[in-house]
């Protein structure tokens, strides 16, 4: 059904958007955050309601090297995304304030920063891994397939841009945060949100290019290897 589809694409766009948001948390301030982790709790339950079919069907079929790098992306980012939503709502003073809270915030402060900095790798990867539907929804809406120098700029575009997420990666030394090898975060206050965004977005960029094309490389891999089995039969 196209409206329950547009829908879906509105959610799934909404939630990118809102990650991005999120990781400015030292620019545009606590309570904003609050609210922002908020709409994004509303926005990943409607996600996982509309997409129960998927989780059912999960020990149904065969498992290709595709599949499996699919469900363990998707598996890590539901465990990262819990563990950020659960620790925020222990932690909040504005959104879910009136809750009562029997301790637990050290634990809770503890595990916010990395699973909030590996649900966005893991977002983006997952992002990543589902690039060809975005790339024919694009190709739908052109009403034609782009020509081969536009394929070539676009694979440059990307190439440029996952370069720049990874000076950036390096720059805003997010393995710090992935690695647990600090528990603040360092922003520079005097940097535009603007810069800070496009920063960001390279990151996500970053890793979209590695899950689209290790995707690719199972699936080509895969395809190599059934046309060697046929034609050896």
């Amino acid at each position: 059904m196209p409206g329950k589809r547009t829908a879906r694409v509105v959610v799934d766009l909404g939630m990118t958007v809102l990650l991005l948001l999120l990781m400015a948390y030292s620019l545009i301030g606590e309570e904003a955050h609050e609210w922002l982790g908020a709409a994004m709790l509303l926005l990943f339950v409607l996600h996982h309601i509309w997409n129960f079919t998927w989780c059912r069907n999960l020990a149904k079929g065969r498992y290709t090297a595709f599949r499996v790098v699919q469900t363990v992306v998707a598996g890590l980012l539901l465990v990262t995304m819990v563990g950020s939503m659960d620790s925020g709502i222990v932690l909040s003073r504005y959104t879910f304030g009136f809750l009562p809270h029997h301790g637990g915030q050290a634990l809770a402060r503890a595990i916010h920063l990395p699973c909030a900095y590996w649900g966005f790798v893991l977002m983006s990867l997952h992002l990543g891994l589902h690039w060809n539907m975005v790339l024919g929804m694009m190709r739908q809406r052109m009403g034609r397939k782009p020509g081969r120098a536009w394929i070539w700029v676009l694979r440059l575009l990307a190439m440029a841009v996952a370069l720049y997420g990874a000076a950036c990666f390096y720059h805003n030394d997010i393995a710090s945060y992935l690695l647990m090898r600090t528990h603040f975060v360092f922003n520079d206050f005097g940097q535009p949100l603007a810069l800070f965004f496009a920063e960001y977005l390279a990151i996500m960029g970053l890793f979209v290019c590695i899950a689209y094309y290790l995707g690719k490389a199972c699936i080509q891999s895969r395809k190599r290897a059934k046309e060697k089995k046929e034609g050896n039969s």
